[in-house]
């Protein structure tokens, strides 16, 4: 008898199945790597998993969100908007956390970040209201801001968001940049090499170069 591809799994203890159930929640986690994950840890020391346990637990109940870039932070404001010798007048704008790590390993951009938490995208439903597009509006307005860096995917939504931002922005008497089309379309940015990366964000181009092609 053949056996079915998505057989459902039957569990000698609701404790496994419970612990398989939380971690195949998780994204791009499935049922099988989960349980393999699940007997991995119960071989483990108690110590060693109750830490583990305990470092999730820390995380959800201590974790902040800088004022000023509103990147994920331990504190109110980040290490990066905290460094006096970052250049506060050119602000790299990216997505999320995980692009502010890739730009910052390239070690190529000694400014400050803005984190939009997300892009627009109206078929999921994200307008400019669902996302960081206001606090980066005051902070130009408010502040010495000489330059803006889109550095967001080139995705459809991120070539949208760009857009928008570029329309919001574009009298605000500063230059606004993206970073150079070394990264194909289509390509998300956490993604990239950090050779091609930090190319890409040195070689960055006029906004408006983009707009004509």
């Amino acid at each position: 008898m053949k056996i079915p591809k998505f057989a459902t799994m039957n569990f000698s203890s609701k404790l496994v199945e419970n612990a398989v159930n939380q971690l195949s929640s998780l994204p791009g986690i499935g049922k099988k790597s989960a349980l393999r994950l699940v007997l991995h840890m119960i071989k483990q020391e108690k110590q060693n998993i109750n830490q583990f346990g305990n470092s999730f637990i820390d995380l959800i109940n201590n974790i902040n969100y800088c004022s000023e870039c509103f990147s994920i932070s331990d504190n109110q404001k980040c290490e990066i908007c905290s460094d006096q010798k970052r250049d506060k007048s050119t602000i790299c704008v990216v997505e999320d956390i995980r692009v502010m790590m890739a730009v910052e390993s390239t070690m190529q951009f000694k400014g400050v970040y803005h984190v939009l938490g997300g892009l627009i995208s109206p078929m999921d439903g994200i307008g400019p209201s669902d996302i960081k597009v206001e606090e980066l509006i005051q902070k130009v307005q408010k502040s010495e801001v000489k330059e803006i860096i889109f550095a967001l995917s080139t995705t459809m939504e991120g070539d949208t968001t760009n857009f928008y931002l570029f329309r919001r922005l574009k009298d605000l008497n500063i230059t606004i940049s993206s970073i150079a089309r070394g990264i194909s379309i289509g390509d998300e940015l956490e993604y990239a090499d950090e050779i091609t990366l930090g190319t890409a964000i040195s070689s960055r181009l006029p906004y408006e170069n983009s707009l004509s092609k």
